[in-house]
């Protein structure tokens, strides 16, 4: 190969390395481009900053709008009502999904919101971070195989997005299936000392417990006394009855199943059939630290369109749910009094 042909070599050498930098040049910025669309947070590992910390968010899920915000103790709260027993697991999880959040899909060319439902979309989302930053959303339709949902972000109308379900679905989640459920006393037949069951009559059931006996050397207690209880009804004891046992067993498992309403208005009381209560069950019961507790349990009407029913706890207003099963026994002997037992004077 002679100089003229080896200077050739190299300037076609030298193009393509030109050319190959410019091509490099143009998808980088492509890329970047591709990336600042994508949401002010200029984040490239996904739409929203990884870890980011918020201190509101505020949403409408198609149905009803909910607002949260951090108090100075960093617990979330509910802005309508900051009293309200929120359950922080809610919040703690959907800042968890905003702040992880990625595109399955990112659409770029060719397409407008309202291809997508997002000309009017039906949920709507606002984060404000603690550096200040807000973040919106837009969702819109499903994909087809409803697993999916089209979204934008930051109010512009490219690019359109395809996230996962996950965050609609704690949008869903309603304000009262957000509330932190009381949790009951453990009603074991150790702690209890006088069960009060009100309602077409009054059956009252006591707890009767012998004194430990020393032992012949005087030194201990026989193992026959002191741990036993009897049940006493009307003076008769009814601790063997089927129906007495089945009364332990169901105040020992009382839980409430859900929020119905907080805060009633006297019309809900009424409805729920809290004017004129089926029952009231009244359990004098030892307590934390040996100290002398009542709970009390007023039981309405049986619930609309489902099992179970409204219940109330103590002076609590809310209004709970507790499913049929868990009072069936108690109800029974606070409407016909126990089987087993005579009848008082």
């Amino acid at each position: 190969m002679n100089k003229r042909h080896k200077r050739a070599l190299l300037l076609l050498l030298l193009a393509a390395a030109v050319l190959a930098a410019v091509v490099l040049a143009v998808q980088s910025a492509k890329n970047r481009r591709n990336q600042e669309g994508a949401g002010s947070s200029g984040t490239t590992s996904g739409i929203i900053s990884d870890g980011a910390a918020y201190k509101s968010i505020s949403y409408h899920n198609g149905s009803a709008t909910l607002s949260f915000a951090l108090n100075k103790e960093g617990e979330w709260y509910w802005t309508d009502d900051p009293d309200f027993p929120l359950n922080q697991d809610y919040l703690i999880q959907m800042t968890t999904t905003l702040s992880t959040l990625k595109p399955q899909q990112t659409i770029t060319d060719g397409v407008g919101p309202e291809d997508y439902g997002l000309s009017e979309p039906t949920r709507t989302l606002s984060a404000t971070a603690s550096n200040g930053q807000l973040t919106t959303l837009s969702l819109g339709n499903t994909t087809s195989d409803g697993n999916s949902y089209y979204m934008l972000m930051n109010e512009s109308e490219t690019p359109i997005f395809i996230i996962s379900g996950e965050l609609v679905k704690e949008m869903s989640v309603g304000i009262y299936d957000m509330l932190l459920l009381p949790e009951l006393p453990a009603l074991t037949e150790d702690r209890l000392g006088t069960v009060t069951l009100t309602g077409a009559v009054t059956t009252e059931l006591s707890a009767f417990r012998a004194q430990a006996q020393p032992d012949e050397s005087g030194s201990g207690s026989s193992p026959e006394s002191g741990d036993s209880v009897t049940w006493l009804c009307n003076g008769a004891d009814v601790t063997a009855d089927e129906q007495m046992q089945r009364v332990l067993g169901q105040l020992s498992a009382l839980r409430l199943d859900a929020c119905v309403d907080y805060r009633p208005s006297d019309g809900a009381e009424a409805l729920c059939g809290f004017d004129e209560p089926t029952a009231t069950i009244t359990v004098n019961y030892t307590g934390d630290g040996n100290t002398a507790q009542t709970l009390t349990l007023t039981v309405g009407n049986s619930v609309l369109n489902g099992d179970g029913r409204y219940v109330r706890v103590n002076d609590d207003s809310t209004i709970y749910r507790m499913a049929a099963d868990k009072l069936d026994a108690l109800l029974a002997v606070a409407n016909n009094g126990l089987d087993a037992a005579p009848a008082g004077d």
